[in-house]
């Protein structure tokens, strides 16, 4: 059964942002599935700066319809249309949920982008930030606004944490402690590591919540 109740009349929406390739696509990948493995309709968007790359690869996935799937060119730099200015995407998220009125959960990922990309609360209304290990175990210490800011912080590929000289438990530590110990999620979107993690989380406080 599906844990939204049957009075809500929009689906919520989650957004997914993190620098260029830090596994956004790769952990929607993941959580297309076990989310639908729990009962729960969802809906992507995917956002480029002038393609719709990301988009083209989830509808061949195979693990969605590909109607479900719409894509947003930014065509510009990619935090704009996920902060600033989000209309495109809030039209496309109320297109989707027109389309599917039994949608509960929208997947919103953004381009990529820098420390500083931030999801608004009109687009979003929980978002995560995903970073990766191969860009280096010092990226908390850089406190930028998507650390610091994102409902949970996933720390990517920890299964290349040997393998690029990091230490996976003070760059989590650092983490924990630059985000005043809010969540702090580590995955490895390679084997499926820590997925079903982030979904207990967005079920608790994305589904349940709202």
């Amino acid at each position: 059964m599906s844990p939204v109740s049957d009075e809500r009349l929009a689906a919520a929406r989650l957004g997914i942002g993190g620098p260029v390739g830090s596994g956004k696509t790769a952990l929607l990948e993941r959580l297309i599935p076990a989310l639908g493995n729990r009962g729960i309709e969802i809906a992507v968007i995917t956002n480029d700066l002038v393609t719709a790359e990301d988009a083209e690869r989830i509808r061949r996935s195979g693990l969605i319809d590909p109607s479900r799937v719409a894509a947003v060119e930014a065509g510009a730099c990619p935090h704009t249309v996920i902060r600033e200015d989000p209309t495109l995407n809030i039209e496309a998220a109320e297109e989707l949920e027109r389309r599917f009125p039994g949608v509960e959960l929208i997947l919103l990922e953004s381009g990529g982008d820098n420390l500083a990309s931030t999801f608004s609360r009109d687009l979003a209304d929980f978002w995560m930030f995903v970073i990766d290990v191969a860009g280096g175990d010092d990226i908390p210490r850089k406190r930028g606004p998507g650390v610091i800011k994102a409902d949970v912080l996933v720390i990517n590929k920890s299964d290349l944490a040997p393998h690029v000289g990091v230490d996976l438990a003070r760059m989590q530590t650092e983490a924990l402690g630059v985000r005043g110990n809010r969540p702090v999620m580590t995955t490895n979107c390679r084997l499926g590591e820590g997925v079903e993690a982030l979904v207990d989380i967005i079920e608790r406080e994305v589904l349940f919540r709202l």
